[in-house]
């Protein structure tokens, strides 16, 4: 019996992502050729490791067996690698990268910029999901960091304060409360309201504050739509479909052109901390390292002068 690590990080992808067409994408081959190794590697061990259940794909007994230690090799694997490059003191690569919607979308981006003036050889690979999908990735080891929108006590997960983050009920600016500047909580019950999607750290957020308030959470309001971005929520209150609470940072254009108002919530200051998570079970690598301190850099500067 015999096999090679390449086999093991075609055989690892294909049970995490429960397809072998996902897990192609993944280790950037042809998915017949993904097939073709899977069962190379049956053929040496002598016995069928993946059963297909309906659409998914899942390992045997023999599988999972073979599976946990792959996952302790594949670790190995990485963690020499990585103690080569420290010793090296390598300075290019890729860092896998995960940030929630608003950090993803209007932060990120352009700090990735910045730090690649002072990286030039280094990319970063930025996926964009809700903060439970950022989570999640970033626990299996598919991403090396995030940037999520709402805390979390899992015991595996080193969490770090970043940017505070302000948010607000955004109307359009010919809603009848466009000229005001606050409305009592109670106000909100009645409105039609667009909400983020289940797993949004914003959603979190405002259910906690509407609850802190006395209210049944995000459970009282007339919702009238769930969207996945903040960019579809934006645009959904500017078709007049309701209104919502968002971060200030996701309306500063609109807000600019007059597009959208912002108005508080009388006795409910929302204020959250975006917080970068990684993994304490796995090293850093280097080049990982070196982002998580321009990042912590960048909000340390952003508290002292109070902008972005």
């Amino acid at each position: 019996m015999d096999f090679d690590i390449r086999q093991l990080e075609i055989f690892r992808a294909v049970v995490d992502l429960k397809s072998f067409s996902k897990a192609a994408g993944r280790v950037f081959l042809a998915q017949a050729s993904v097939s073709e190794r899977i069962a190379t590697l049956e053929g040496l061990v002598g016995t069928r490791l993946l059963d297909r259940l309906g659409r998914q794909v899942v390992p045997t007994k023999a599988g999972e067996i073979l599976y946990k230690h792959a996952v302790l090799l594949l670790d190995m694997k990485r963690t020499a690698c990585l103690e080569m490059k420290d010793f090296l003191g390598v300075r290019k690569g890729e860092v896998s990268l995960g940030g929630s919607t608003i950090p993803g979308e209007y932060i990120l981006p352009k700090l990735i910029g910045r730090f690649r003036e002072r990286y030039p050889f280094v990319s970063i690979d930025l996926s964009i999901a809700n903060t439970d999908e950022i989570r999640t990735r970033v626990l299996a080891g598919d991403l090396e960091l995030g940037v999520v929108g709402s805390r979390n006590a899992h015991g595996n997960l080193i969490c770090q304060e970043l940017w505070k983050d302000h948010l607000v009920l955004l109307v359009p600016s010919w809603h009848r409360w466009a000229g005001r500047r606050e409305v009592m909580v109670q106000d909100l019950m009645d409105e039609p309201f667009i909400l983020r999607e289940l797993g949004s750290g914003t959603l979190r957020i405002m259910d906690d504050y509407l609850k802190a308030a006395g209210l049944n959470g995000i459970d009282g309001l007339n919702t009238v739509a769930r969207f996945g971005t903040s960019t579809a929520v934006k645009e959904g209150i500017k078709a007049g479909l309701g209104v919502s609470i968002l971060s200030a940072r996701a309306a500063d254009t609109e807000l600019e052109m007059g597009i959208l108002k912002a108005l508080e919530v009388k006795d409910l200051q929302m204020d959250r901390n975006f917080t970068l998570i990684r993994d304490r079970r796995r090293i850093a690598s280097p080049l990982c390292r070196a982002l998580v301190d321009f990042l912590l850099e960048n909000s340390k500067a952003e508290q002292k002068n109070d902008c972005f």
